[in-house]
């Protein structure tokens, strides 16, 4: 597709013209860090942010949705946005972890309001300029890439590389005025960008090629390391909240003061958290901290990635440990210990 370049000067612009024609979503400064928030000048966006508080799936799937409303014993009717709109600035592992969900999402039983939102959606996509404190991606594949978004920018010093991947991306790119065609210099120095940050992105190197973890956890469900780690997990649920590949939710019906009208609402919730297994009768099959612990690890690296042909569900962005108040979240730590204690066979 086409590879432009714009200075510098000129993308405050361009992000300006898009603002005037959709919604835009951007990591923006939230005190001392950064979150995706809506934007209204191009003056609030920050492409050089480590990483964002939350994960930009929240776009996709919300915190909390209204999937339908009704009236008891009557009529219903299910709700859906439509709003298109633009996110701009997803960081590739973050793009690694929305493609993930789409697979997810749209396998089985498809899930129309996710998908409604994913197709009225654009995706600028733009590679790592500041590497957060816990970021990882270099460990599992997921530092750069294009896969999955409409348009890449990337930062290469004296002005931006701006690739249109798909045909929204370039509807979007042909409101910037000011571009020139990209040379072997510009390529050259895109490159030179994506080559670091294969490397670089890496605070917590794991030991081994990420694609071997399913066969590793198939021989550590009884390893100690889980009760070791759960005597001090909170039980909090802050993993599962702030990571970008874990989708569970519970759907509860929310009858209004009338007795009559009332909502149906999907909300997220957590492996981790107590009464998250808990079944009609009032049974728990994972009813001890050390065994939903275990199931985090395991969902990551053995039971989605039997879902989505081997894609691992850890893009090592770094959040779940930054969120960890008692500093047990980190999976490659855990996926290390295991390494050391039993081996690469």
């Amino acid at each position: 597709m086409t590879v432009k370049k714009l200075s510098k000067n000129d993308f405050d612009g361009f992000v300006d013209a898009i603002i005037q024609s959709k919604k835009v979503y951007g990591p923006q400064v939230k005190g001392e860090k950064y979150d995706f928030g809506t934007l209204s000048t191009s003056q609030d966006l920050c492409l050089d942010y480590d990483v964002s508080l939350l994960p930009p799936t929240k776009y996709f799937l919300p915190v909390r949705e209204t999937l339908m409303t009704y009236e008891v014993g009557g009529a219903y009717k299910s709700e859906y946005d439509e709003e298109s709109f633009v996110l701009l600035g997803v960081h590739p592992y973050d793009l690694v972890a929305i493609n993930q969900m789409d697979i997810l999402f749209s396998q089985d039983n498809y899930d129309s309001h996710y998908m409604t939102r994913r197709k009225n959606g654009t995706i600028v996509a733009c590679d790592v300029v500041t590497p957060s404190a816990n970021v990882f991606a270099s460990s599992m594949g997921t530092a750069v890439g294009k896969d999955g978004c409409d348009l890449l920018v990337t930062d290469i010093g004296d002005g931006y590389v701006l690739e249109a991947v798909t045909d929204k991306g370039a509807i979007l790119l042909a409101k910037a005025n000011q571009t020139t065609e990209a040379n072997d210099s510009d390529i050259q120095k895109r490159q030179a960008v994506w080559g670091a940050n294969e490397k670089g992105l890496n605070k917590h190197e794991l030991k081994c090629d990420p694609h071997y973890l399913p066969k590793l956890l198939d021989k550590a469900y009884d390893h100690p390391v889980w009760d070791e780690m759960a005597e001090t997990c909170f039980a909090c649920g802050s993993c599962n909240l702030v990571c970008p590949t874990c989708y569970c939710f519970d759907v509860k019906d929310d009858v209004n003061w009338d007795m009559v009208t009332g909502k149906r609402e999907r909300c997220l919730d957590g492996c981790l958290l107590d009464g998250f297994s808990k079944v009609a009768g009032n049974h728990e099959f994972r009813n001890v901290q050390a065994h939903r612990f275990r199931h985090r690890l395991f969902r990551k690296a053995k039971y989605v990635p039997a879902k989505i042909g081997g894609q691992i569900a850890c893009v090592g962005c770094g959040r779940c440990v930054d969120a960890c108040l008692p500093n047990i979240a980190n999976p490659v730590t855990i996926y290390n210990k295991l390494l050391d204690d039993i081996g690469i066979s």
